[in-house]
């Protein structure tokens, strides 16, 4: 399967399962600690798509447990997992979106790996929760205009533990409700979901208030 969008990955948008628009910027490839710590290091920026200029800088800091179990260090390899790391650490507030920031520590540990079925893990997501992710992709990449949006995706499937065929299938009855329209794995927006902006711009601003909200409080 190949991405049209493979040349402009940074500004290929994934969806929190809360409703926060992102876009990733990493800067490969992983590089060994300075610190004589046994981990590795990737820079990168996450953009608030929803909320310009809004970002979160980080630093990925790849365990040695979680070292062995990758095939390499490479994009090809571990752009998914990370992604869909640092998507689930959104996901739980832990990271804030701010206008300037210095990089912010993030763990890739085995938190996300399931050693007894040797597979990521990031939460499985309901047939329900799998349209609503795929509605605001495809408003979002759609709204930022970056052409048609890949379904078959395999990093959105990784992040909702189910397969490419089956995020398909789930966006064919988004297309039966005249919401997009699909040509093989590849989805355009209808004016139908277009005209939903309100609705998809409220849970944008709702999840990060709650993020917000989350953060003040540990400031005190």
């Amino acid at each position: 399967m190949n991405n049209p969008n493979q040349h402009n990955r940074s500004k290929n948008i994934y969806v929190t399962l809360s409703g926060l628009p992102l876009s990733f910027q990493l800067e490969w490839p992983f590089h060994k600690s300075t610190s004589g710590a046994d981990f590795w290091v990737l820079h990168g920026d996450i953009h608030l798509e929803s909320s310009p200029p809004l970002h979160a800088p980080v630093a990925v800091n790849l365990s040695a447990t979680v070292r062995e179990v990758m095939p390499s260090l490479e994009a090809k390899d571990a752009e998914a997992p990370v992604i869909n790391a640092l998507r689930k650490e959104v996901d739980r507030r832990q990271l804030e979106f701010v206008k300037s920031g210095k990089l912010v520590p993030v763990n890739f540990s085995s938190r996300y790996f399931d050693f007894k079925r040797n597979r990521w893990v990031f939460g499985k997501a309901t047939d329900e929760d799998i349209a609503t992710l795929i509605s605001r992709k495809v408003f979002w990449q759609t709204h930022a205009r970056l052409g048609p949006v890949w379904i078959a995706d395999p990093t959105e499937a990784l992040y909702i533990e189910t397969t490419s065929d089956h995020v398909i299938e789930v966006a064919r009855k988004l297309v039966d409700q005249e919401l997009m329209t699909m040509e093989g794995e590849y989805a355009s927006a209808n004016a139908s979901l277009m005209a939903l902006a309100a609705r998809f711009e409220q849970d944008a601003r709702a999840a990060l208030e709650e993020l917000e909200k989350k953060h003040a409080f540990e400031r005190g």
